[in-house]
């Protein structure tokens, strides 16, 4: 006989059932985490660090004569990258400066020129009153019948004359002025040999190429003696000073984000640590490849299955840790969690999920 407090067989209870209990239980709590935590502390892994790319490109053609970086190097801003051979450019400078002395070397013979026309204006008008004078007498003596008509149409042709000569010298005046233009740096010949030396002097800077901020250099490809092209690319260019994060969260992730919620950041190439950021922007719109083309119609694509792929749209996150500096490379993978709110429950336990996954990193 079995003894009276010990169990049956029948009575003992059913372990599958305990811990299929057990599971469940489980299973319900994390499916409210899951939906909860969506909502107040958003996360993703579809992160990656986005940096701008700057395409180094000649603005002036020649052959290559220095290349002063290697491939991934790090530089600093004003480092000399590359140079272009200067020669051409050296003597096209020359040649302007030469034009702006040629300029107003002209400028100082046309203002010579108007000061002798002004003189023959002078000349003329002084000669024209002379005559005017000499001829007054004439007329009068020829009223008087003292002097002949043809003594008084030979006064007349002398005060034509003049007046002709004083019209030639005020029209040479005029002529030389216009030549002369504005006087000075105003002048439009000094301001068109200005306009040439300052242009030749520009191309003549650009054959040293300086790094525009501190940044990489990547897809070097390119040795001396390189013909550079003006607007070919010639290397590329990573800023590191401007370095963000990309986050595709779900459609129904981003309904509590704002501009500046804190978020941690753990990045794949530093597994363990956690950095800080901050939302900067949340992406309003996204490209639907099944949008129609204006007069045309919309292409409906048929989706199979119970659930449709949720639609994604771009947070972008901010580093506020100066401890990432260095860590940040472009296309690099991320999570990121954000917090919404202060909820007690929900961020603590996010706060754990984002450096479990930091560990996670350490293994893949």
């Amino acid at each position: 006989m079995t003894e009276e407090n010990e169990p049956t067989p029948e009575n003992k209870p059913d372990p599958v059932r305990k811990i299929t209990k057990y599971f469940l239980i489980i299973v319900a709590i994390l499916f409210v985490w899951y939906v909860v935590a969506d909502r107040i502390a958003p996360w993703t892994d579809q992160a990656r660090v986005q940096a701008y790319v700057i395409p180094i490109v000649p603005q002036v053609s020649g052959r290559v004569v220095e290349v002063n970086v290697v491939k991934d190097q790090v530089v600093e801003p004003g480092h000399v990258m590359l140079k272009i051979d200067p020669s051409d450019y050296q003597l096209a400078v020359q040649a302007a400066e030469a034009a702006l002395e040629l300029a107003g070397q002209e400028i100082g013979a046309g203002t010579a020129t108007v000061t002798t026309a002004q003189a023959k204006l002078v000349e003329a008008i002084t000669n024209l009153e002379h005559a005017k004078t000499q001829s007054a007498r004439v007329f009068e003596l020829e009223k008087k019948n003292v002097m002949s008509k043809a003594e008084g149409d030979k006064a007349r042709a002398v005060v034509k004359q003049a007046r002709a000569q004083v019209d030639s010298a005020r029209a040479e005046l005029d002529k030389a002025k216009q030549a002369l233009g504005v006087q000075g740096e105003a002048n439009p010949r000094i301001r068109a040999a200005i306009a040439d030396l300052k242009n030749a002097q520009l191309d003549l800077s650009r054959t040293t190429i300086l790094a525009p901020s501190k940044g990489g250099i990547t897809n070097l490809q390119i040795e001396e003696g390189f013909y550079a092209s003006a607007g070919v690319p010639l290397l590329t260019f990573i800023e590191f000073d401007n370095v963000w994060i990309q986050a595709n969260m779900r459609e129904n992730n981003i309904a509590n984000i704002k501009l500046g919620n804190p978020v941690d950041i753990a990045l794949d190439v530093a597994p363990g640590k956690v950095f800080k950021g901050r939302v900067s922007s949340v992406g309003f719109a996204v490209h639907s490849a099944n949008a129609g083309e204006i007069g045309g119609l919309a292409t409906i694509e048929n989706k199979s299955g119970w659930l449709r792929d949720a639609q994604r749209f771009p947070v972008i996150i901010t580093f506020e840790d100066d401890r990432a500096y260095g860590l940040r490379r472009l296309g690099g993978q991320a999570d990121v969690l954000v917090y919404t709110g202060n909820n007690w429950i929900i961020n603590p336990l996010g706060w754990l999920h984002i450096r479990l996954q930091s560990l996670f990193s350490y293994v893949y």
